[in-house]
């Protein structure tokens, strides 16, 4: 499980033995100032055959008392930088998790559209690394790559620019590194483009063995209207749902206010309100909806990102998080892609 921010629970403690058993031997004290190394010191000469750590001890202190003073400047200044986050949160398993797929994609989209350069060398090496398996994981399982096509044309017309534009704004690397950056996109997007998804052969029961009225159901499921379009191609039953009126009118209400129909009203030829047409004319102007299976989450009490740890959430009701507030759940907030970058924008 990811953190940002010190973890309360470490580093861990030092023992000295007694008369009574072990006790903890507390040679960390904020109060002591300058002083706590050579205080720790000569307590550990009078009593080397009693403490348990014995040489470490020295260099525990030093390390404590350094991320005390790190503690104090973090907090003054909130965790760190997004290439830090980006660094820290374990993206490559989240792409592993397909309810965190669609929510990765969409922050290394935000990322290459207006984040990049402020990546530092560490995070970009990462943050390519992290595309480059996400475009092995879509020509192997053939899953979302219409998702991966999009990111990688934003990536590849910010890279133009900015090696077009070398000198006007700050990269860090040699330009050469770039240029290989823009011809592995270029190489991945050809792959992609040449992709041929095979037909499954299954014995069993197939969506168009469904009731029509299952199918219909299922269509208004769909937040997303590529998918619709795209589900609307594969037989001529689903084309016909997925050009239903009352679909694209249900698919207008969620992702745009009722307001916003009133100012891009689109007619048919028979005076009736064209939904479909109207999606598509609002989408230009108005942002939609986004959805995701699982998002980062923010504590507020402890100011730490991380990611819903499923298993315990499943079996003990937990977020895996070690909260230290009294309502944990009441401090949690979801975090979105565009939420992501803001946090670090000061």
């Amino acid at each position: 499980m990811p953190f940002l921010g010190q973890d309360w629970r470490s580093p861990g403690w030092s023992w000295i033995k007694t008369e009574d058993g072990w006790k903890r031997f507390e040679y960390l004290n904020h109060k002591l100032g300058d002083n706590i190394n050579e205080l720790t010191l000569e307590e550990l000469d009078n009593d080397k055959e009693n403490i348990y750590v014995g040489d470490v001890c020295e260099v525990a202190a030093k390390k404590r008392k350094k991320d005390f003073f790190n503690n104090n400047t973090k907090s003054q200044h909130g965790y760190c930088t997004l290439g830090e986050a980006f660094n820290r949160l374990d993206f490559s398993s989240a792409i592993q998790d397909v309810r965190r797929f669609n929510y990765v994609i969409k922050l290394l989209q935000l990322i290459a559209k207006s984040q990049l350069t402020s990546l530092s060398g560490a995070a970009q090496k990462n943050y390519f690394n992290v595309l480059e398996k996400i475009v092995r994981k879509v020509l192997d399982d053939h899953h979302n790559p219409r998702l991966i096509k999009a990111l990688l044309n934003d990536l590849s017309s910010t890279l133009c620019i900015l090696i077009r534009e070398v000198g006007k704004c700050v990269l860090i690397g040699n330009i050469n590194i770039w240029v290989c950056r823009l011809e592995t996109i270029l190489n991945w997007q050809q792959q992609l483009n040449n992709l041929q998804i095979p037909k499954q052969v299954s014995n069993g029961m197939t969506l168009s063995d469904l009731p029509l009225h299952m199918q219909n159901n299922i269509l208004f499921k769909f937040s997303d209207a590529c998918d619709i379009i795209s589900l609307g191609q594969t037989t001529p039953t689903l084309h016909m749902l997925s050009e239903d009126r009352q679909l694209w009118k249900k698919l207008c209400q969620f992702h745009f206010a009722e307001k916003q129909f009133c100012r891009h009203l689109i007619l048919s030829e028979k005076g009736h309100v064209d939904w479909k047409l109207m999606f598509f004319t609002l989408q230009k102007y108005y942002p939609v909806k986004e959805q995701y299976g699982d998002t980062l989450q923010f504590c507020r009490h402890c100011s730490i990102l991380f990611w819903n740890d499923r298993h315990l959430a499943l079996i003990f009701k937990d977020s895996g998080h070690p909260c230290t507030a009294n309502d944990p759940d009441s401090c949690l907030t979801p975090v979105s892609p565009q939420h992501f970058i803001d946090l670090f924008k000061f």
